[in-house]
């Protein structure tokens, strides 16, 4: 019961707009006592107070909800507005007016979304006051009337935060749940590449088609698994893994890159230009990786007809790596989601991954301090990493 009370004195408080209506509803009335009440059938707790008469209440003090008329709103769920106890027959005998000392004196229902009434909007003053003109009482309907507004908007607010802290929660399982999965499908997956390259080796000729489909086939899962690795570290904060080092000779390892994917797509032709002893204070694997990633989307949309061109070069303190292919030219709208996890074309493929290729790349770039970035014509499109040469590299 008070966890509950706690909530609802926590709900009015967070309106903005109760503090300015307790105000207005002070400065229409003239009375020095407004306030918002949690009405139960067996209490009565103040949720947020304007006190100029020293009763000494604020959010929280309880009443004998049997010394108040809003015990007496909460039973017919119809407003009581006095303007004089004195000249009210009805109440002048009443005892809440005797306990409390006021003269003129309003409670109207406030009510959840459900319509289960939740309290009053009240007010009181020592003197008489004209509430019932019609000016007056249609105010104060309409200030109660908002409030109970404000109370629903609160309600739908927080159910949806809830349900979004849960959504959270079930997510980041979920991504604990993929990476722990990734980790222990290499094992097997490990056995099975290891087991083919032996076949591939022993198995005579008639069966070496098949084994070199496994071998791709087992390469591409283990690239699928890294793929949703780096991508559920990164959501989970850890973002792309760097191991830096003086690279001597990354035009190597670039070409290794271009190798692998020249194998898998041996009808694609691919033009490279790497400068010798090329010298980097980087990641290499990982920088295999954005250009792997790249390499591979520049021949899945490029065209056929035309070479995919890979070029690298260092210059004035930067290092940059370019992928171009030909091509239609992306539409401007769509190059704002390529770096996106999951964002794939529309005329995408089954057989053209998780829509993680680019994502991983934009933040492999990222995490060695540099950018990816795209720009698409009618005759080419070209994405290019750059990011300034970290210092001096021991050849």
């Amino acid at each position: 019961m008070q966890q509950t009370l706690d909530a609802d004195i926590a709900t009015i408080a967070k309106i903005s707009a109760v503090p300015t209506i307790l105000e207005a509803v002070a400065e229409l009335t003239g009375l020095g006592f407004v306030g918002i009440a949690r009405v139960t059938p067996t209490s009565w707790h103040a949720c947020a107070v304007l006190d100029k008469l020293g009763y000494g209440l604020g959010p929280g003090s309880e009443l004998d909800i049997s010394t108040t008329l809003c015990q007496e709103v909460q039973h017919t769920h119809c407003a009581v507005i006095i303007d004089s106890v004195s000249e009210s027959e009805q109440y002048r005998d009443h005892h809440t007016p005797r306990i409390y000392g006021f003269e003129s004196y309003f409670s109207i229902p406030l009510y959840r979304p459900s319509g289960e009434y939740f309290g009053s909007l009240c007010g009181l003053h020592r003197e008489k006051a004209e509430l019932n003109k019609a000016a007056t009482r249609n105010t104060l309907m309409l200030f109660a009337d908002l409030i109970s507004r404000q109370l629903a908007s609160e309600v739908v607010l927080d159910e949806a935060q809830a349900a979004l802290s849960d959504e959270m929660k079930t997510a980041k399982l979920r991504e604990q749940f993929i990476a722990m999965l990734g980790h222990d499908i290499r094992t097997p997956l490990s056995t099975i590449m290891n087991g083919t390259e032996i076949l591939r080796l022993r198995a005579p000729e008639s069966l070496k088609p098949l084994l070199d489909t496994m071998h791709r086939s087992s390469h591409r899962i283990a690239s699928l698994i890294d793929d949703v690795t780096d991508f559920t570290r990164g959501r989970m904060g850890g973002g792309i893994s760097l191991n830096l080092r003086h690279e001597s000779h990354l035009e190597t390892s670039l070409q290794q890159a271009i190798a692998e994917l020249q194998s898998v797509f041996p009808q694609r032709q691919i033009v490279a230009a790497l400068p010798h002893g090329m010298a980097l204070f980087c990641d290499a694997p990982r920088l295999v990786q954005l250009l792997s990633n790249l390499l591979k989307n520049a021949i899945i949309h490029g065209s056929p007809a035309a070479p995919v061109q890979v070029e690298v070069q260092q210059a004035n303190g930067m290092f940059e790596l370019a992928v171009r292919n030909r091509g239609p030219a992306i539409p401007e709208e769509k190059q704002a989601q390529l770096f996106k996890p999951f964002w794939r074309a529309d005329n995408a493929t089954g057989g053209q991954g998780l829509g993680l290729g680019l994502f991983i790349a934009s933040e492999i770039a990222i995490s060695h301090g540099g950018v990816l970035e795209v720009i698409s014509t009618d005759n080419a499109t070209t994405f290019t990493y750059r990011a300034r040469i970290a210092g001096p590299v021991q050849a």
